[in-house]
């Protein structure tokens, strides 16, 4: 059984300093250091960690294959972005407040109000009438959902010591990554035999299992707080993401990026942030310590964490489109069709996260899956209209490969750059800048993308000789349906544009992250704790704020 009991204080920062000169707390009498990381309990309350991560990773595969069923029973087209945008705009907003939450209150009794949240919504969106019902059900939701990969990495972190923490992590990755692959099937599947409503009711039996395991096998310290909650830095942070998160799903979609609506925004998010700083450098409790940032592994994971979600989620997007629109893909195995980058990530997180496990040593990776990941992005700007299947495959395997070494080790990495009572604002900023980076990624490529096919089929149109302006009005993006209702000549020029604006996104996502391969170089190399070597000192971190009691 995983006991309770004081946690170290040198299970925090890098390597991290709490109490005593060597910095590590004495234990009181009769009471545990920690838990036993190899027991059968330990592992059972891992696993039901991993069945949280899926709950929030399977459920938008799952439910993005189910949209245009449940448009057509529930209708109000015109509000489909906001089914996706409810459920971004709240997990976003919400994740920073889940990790501190947990940190000054205990990870646990949060942990299991944000599975019970969702759940809620999980339970109401399945049983919506109306398409205005199943929005705000979905922003419910996104609400608990906010928490559950936080609470899940945070727990972790607490649970296992960073040294052991690799090969944890490594079988996250693999979780993540069947759900990537499995979550289109599987919608698709519960949809045409159960109905739409079966996507969102698949998560009850799943979280009731969490739920059971979580509360039976897993006991944790409870914190207890000396500040007051951060409610005006809590706001102002509140008001930036969603700001900043609608500018990114408005942006030349809704409005134009020069529009009033998104330029207002754009100035409230910014305004919003230059607030929540400087309320953060007076309050007594942040919702962000500022001073996670004086690490400089924290602050490089975070860029690199910002940069990867831009890419990976770009990559994520445009590959269907190219393998569906140009070399005929059926739209019906979209999971399939990523899984050159996706089992290679998978494999290779795993692999690293053993590797990191036994030695205890990671710098090197950040540094092979930064130079992996351009590469990758650069190779598949390459693809035309004649580029196989066999091909294009093995170049998603270099950029799968490259996500791998990168994908849980920025996790493990900002861990152990803060001290324990810091995990859960380090594991939520680092979940919080990869979304929205991933917000930002998918915008600006789609914006490029769009324009990029529009000007090639207009192009391309003139020097066939067809009326002035008839490519553009061809949509950027068409399902297989669209496609074979086009002539075929219009769907040769429409192929050849949209191979030139994948060429496009993928040679700005190549540039952009050679900025991580750059960063990567400047991580510092910290023992991990847990091994049988003394760990070196630790950087300086964020200075305590609170107290922590053994149950």
């Amino acid at each position: 059984m995983v006991t309770d009991g004081e946690p170290r204080a040198s299970e925090g920062g890098e390597h991290g300093r709490g109490g005593g000169s060597e910095g590590t707390a004495a234990p009181h009498k009769g009471e545990d250091t920690g838990p036993e990381t190899g027991s059968r309990s330990t592992g059972l309350a891992v696993f039901a960690l991993m069945i949280a991560i899926m709950l929030a990773m399977l459920d938008n595969m799952i439910v993005g294959t189910a949209m245009p069923t449940i448009v057509g029973e529930l209708g109000g087209l015109e509000h489909l972005s906001w089914v996706v945008t409810a459920y971004t705009l709240t997990t976003a907003a919400s994740t920073p407040l889940w990790g501190k939450i947990g940190d000054m209150y205990g990870r646990k009794g949060v942990f299991l109000t944000s599975i019970l949240i969702f759940l809620a919504g999980s339970v109401t969106s399945g049983a919506a009438q109306t398409m205005s019902q199943l929005i705000g059900f979905r922003a419910l939701q996104g609400l608990g959902a906010g928490g559950l990969m936080v609470g899940a990495m945070a727990i972790m972190g607490e649970l296992v010591p960073p040294r052991e923490r690799g090969k944890y992590m490594g079988m996250m990755a693999g979780v993540m990554s069947f759900a990537m692959i499995g979550g289109p099937l599987v919608g698709g599947t519960l949809t045409d035999h159960l109905g739409w409503r079966w996507a969102f009711y698949i998560n009850i039996p799943l979280g009731a299992i969490a739920l059971t395991l979580v509360t039976t096998l897993l006991h944790l310290p409870r914190h207890r707080s000396q500040g007051r909650i951060d409610y005006a830095g809590a706001a102002l942070l509140t008001v930036g993401i969603t700001a900043a998160v609608l500018v990114t799903s408005w942006g030349g979609t809704e409005y134009d990026w020069s529009s009033g609506m998104i330029l207002g925004l754009g100035g409230l998010a910014a305004a919003s942030v230059a607030g929540f700083l400087l309320v953060e450098r007076r309050a007594s409790e942040p919702v962000l310590p500022l001073g996670v940032f004086r690490s400089r592994n924290f602050s490089l994971v975070t860029l690199i964490g910002f940069l990867l979600g831009f890419v990976m989620f770009g990559a994520m997007t445009f590959l269907p489109l190219y393998q569906q629109s140009v070399q005929g893909a059926s739209a019906t195995n979209s999971g399939l069709l990523l899984l050159p980058v996706l089992l290679p990530m998978m494999v290779v997180s795993v692999v690293t996260g053993r590797a990191t496990t036994r030695t205890g040593r990671y710098r090197a990776y950040p540094i092979i899956g930064s130079a992996l990941i351009p590469a990758g992005l650069y190779l598949l700007a390459q693809m035309d209209v004649g580029t196989s299947r066999t091909t294009s495959a093995l170049y998603m395997v270099v950029l799968g490969a490259g996500m791998g070494f990168l994908m849980q080790l920025t996790m493990l990495i900002a861990q152990n750059s803060v001290d324990l009572k810091d995990i859960g604002v380090a594991s939520s900023t680092t979940t919080l800048f990869r979304t929205i980076g991933g917000s930002f990624g998918v915008a600006l490529m789609g914006t490029l993308f769009a324009d990029r096919v529009r000007e090639t089929m207009t192009e391309k149109a003139a020097a066939a000789g067809a009326p002035a302006g008839a490519g553009g009005e061809v949509p950027a993006q068409l399902d297989a349906a669209s496609l074979e209702r086009l002539p075929a000549s219009v769907r040769e020029i429409y192929e050849h544009a949209v191979a030139d604006g994948t060429h496009t996104v993928f040679l700005i996502a190549a540039a952009t992250a050679l900025i991580c391969f750059a960063a990567s170089w400047w991580i510092k190399e910290v023992p991990l704790k847990g091994g049988e070597t003394e760990p070196e000192q630790a950087e300086p971190s964020s200075e305590p704020s609170g107290s922590v009691t053994p149950v």
